[in-house]
Parts: C-alpha cells; sequence; structure tokens
C-alpha cells in the first residue's frame, strides 16, 4: 500500500508541473542517466551501431544520449496523462492522419511500435473514439507500478488490459466483434515464440503475432507512430497495409519490420533502443552484445 500512495503522491504533484518544467527536468535526468547507466547505454550504441552502420560515431552517440532523455520525458509526462484533467490530456495529446481507418466496427489492429509515446498514443485511440480497445502488456514486476500503468492505460474509454498470458482467446473475440487491438510486436521474445526475418538487415527474431492476429481475427492493419513535441505527443495513423496478411507468415513479419524501419528512420532518438533487440540469435551464432 505505502508504495502505490507514494507513486500516487509523486504523480499528483508531477501532474501540477508546467509542461515546459516537466521536460526540463526529464532532459537533466536523461543527460545523468546517459551517463550514469553504461550497460543501458552500450546496448543502445550497439543496437544503433547495427541499424545505422552508414552513420557517424558522433550521430550515433548524439541519438543515444537523445533515447535516454525522450526516456526520461516520457516516463516524467505519464503524472498528467495519467492524472491531469482530461481537458488537459486532449490538449496535448493530438490524433492525426489517416483516421478514416479507424470509423465503422471493422476489426482493426494498430501496429504500434516501441516509441517512447506510446502511451499518449494509447490515450489518444479511446479519447477519440467510441470503439472497445485491447491491449497487451507485460507485467511488471513493481506491483505499484504495474498498478500505475494499467489504472493509467484504462483511464478512459472501454480498454480491456491483457497480460500476454492470457492467450490469443479474448484478443481475437474482441477483434472479432469490431474493436480495435493496440498491438506492441517488436521486441525480441525469445526463440520459442519468434522467427528470423530482416531487420536493418541483420536477422532478427520476431513475433509473428501481427500477422497470426490479423488472418484470424480478419482484421485490417494500420500503423500508429507516437513522437514526443515540445507541446505533447502527435499520434499519427497511417492508410491500412495493402495485401496484409499475405498468406505467408514469414514474408508478413518481414513486412512489418520493413514498415517499422520507415518509422523510425525520421526520428531515430525517439525509438527504444535500450531493449536488447538482437539478444536471440540464429542457433550457432554468436551473441552481437559480447
Amino acid at each position: 500500500m505505502s508504495g502505490r500512495l507514494g507513486v500516487w503522491f509523486m504523480q499528483r504533484v508531477l501532474a501540477r508541473l508546467p509542461l515546459r518544467v516537466l521536460r526540463a527536468l526529464g532532459w537533466g535526468i536523461g543527460q545523468v542517466l546517459y551517463g550514469l547507466a553504461a550497460p543501458r547505454r552500450k546496448v543502445a550504441l550497439r543496437n544503433l551501431e547495427l541499424c545505422f552502420p552508414q552513420a557517424s560515431l558522433a550521430q550515433r552517440r548524439a541519438w543515444a544520449r537523445e533515447t535516454f532523455v525522450v526516456f526520461c520525458q516520457t516516463w516524467l509526462d505519464r503524472s498528467w496523462l495519467w492524472a491531469a484533467p482530461r481537458e488537459v490530456v486532449l490538449q496535448r495529446v493530438k490524433l492525426e492522419g489517416a483516421l478514416q481507418e479507424l470509423e465503422g466496427d471493422g476489426p482493426t489492429i494498430i501496429f504500434a511500435p516501441h516509441f517512447y509515446g506510446m502511451d499518449a498514443g494509447g490515450l489518444a485511440l479511446p479519447l477519440r473514439s467510441e470503439r472497445a480497445f485491447t491491449s497487451i502488456f507485460s507485467t511488471h514486476p513493481n506491483p505499484a507500478i504495474d498498478t500505475w500503468f494499467r489504472e493509467g492505460r484504462q483511464r478512459f474509454g472501454d480498454v480491456r488490459m491483457l497480460n500476454r498470458g492470457d492467450g490469443v482467446k479474448p484478443i481475437l473475440s474482441n477483434l472479432r466483434q469490431g474493436g480495435l487491438l493496440y498491438l506492441l510486436s517488436d521486441m525480441d521474445f525469445g526463440p520459442g515464440e519468434s522467427i528470423f526475418v530482416p531487420f536493418y538487415g541483420v536477422p532478427t527474431a520476431t513475433v509473428p503475432s501481427l500477422s497470426r492476429f490479423a488472418r484470424l481475427g480478419r482484421a485490417k492493419v494500420v500503423g500508429m507512430v507516437t513522437r514526443l513535441t515540445p507541446t505533447g505527443y502527435v499520434a499519427q495513423i497511417t492508410p491500412a497495409w495493402d495485401a496484409f496478411p499475405s498468406g505467408d507468415i514469414e514474408a508478413d513479419t518481414a513486412r512489418m519490420n520493413q514498415e517499422l524501419q520507415r518509422y523510425i528512420d525520421p526520428m531515430p532518438g525517439q525509438y527504444y533502443w535500450v531493449h536488447k533487440r538482437f539478444k536471440t540469435r540464429p542457433e550457432g551464432q554468436p551473441s552481437l552484445y559480447a
């Protein structure tokens, strides 16, 4: 209970700060964290080296530093995202792009990669749509933080949070009833759930759930990229992907990574590079993080 009270109190305090103050605080913490968190800094730099070998070392270091800053800024922003009045969130979080793709009641999967602004994007959907909204997340090891995440993400609209261990039945049931599925399928979940397809030219363990859910749920797929801006966030909806799923699960999963690359290229510093995206290797291949 004390942990939950501490999180609740800190959220209420931070939510009252002007956005420029909160962002400046996040910038400062991010700079310090970049210097102190050496293991994660090395992971981010290695990921950027593998994905952007043509970029200079100075550029990759700038992107890595930015990713720590944006991580801290978006972490602090969860205070107002999850506690400020609805009008404040509506003013700061924009939803743009192919919004017609969200209209009607056809089964729709929103491919939402791990950009640091993903929680703002996750609120933009129920704020501006009355459709049922299902999202899949892993449980945080800290119970107070896990409760904070769940309550914040379910703050607006008809949102159902599913643990990855809950299985596919409730996911498909929601889709077939015309719901939205917010899917974050761009992490390394180990060899048991993955196939190897290219990501920036590197064979990468990738879960094929996007293709499978689209086929089983008879759903169209759109992308959503959420970008942190000086005044809040902009969540951009893409047009529905043509000829997806194709019937070839490996080709579909490679297509997902190709789309992801297009989303990352304009703003590499806002992607979740601190995750060991290439941790799982094909059998017999050495670690890329040694």
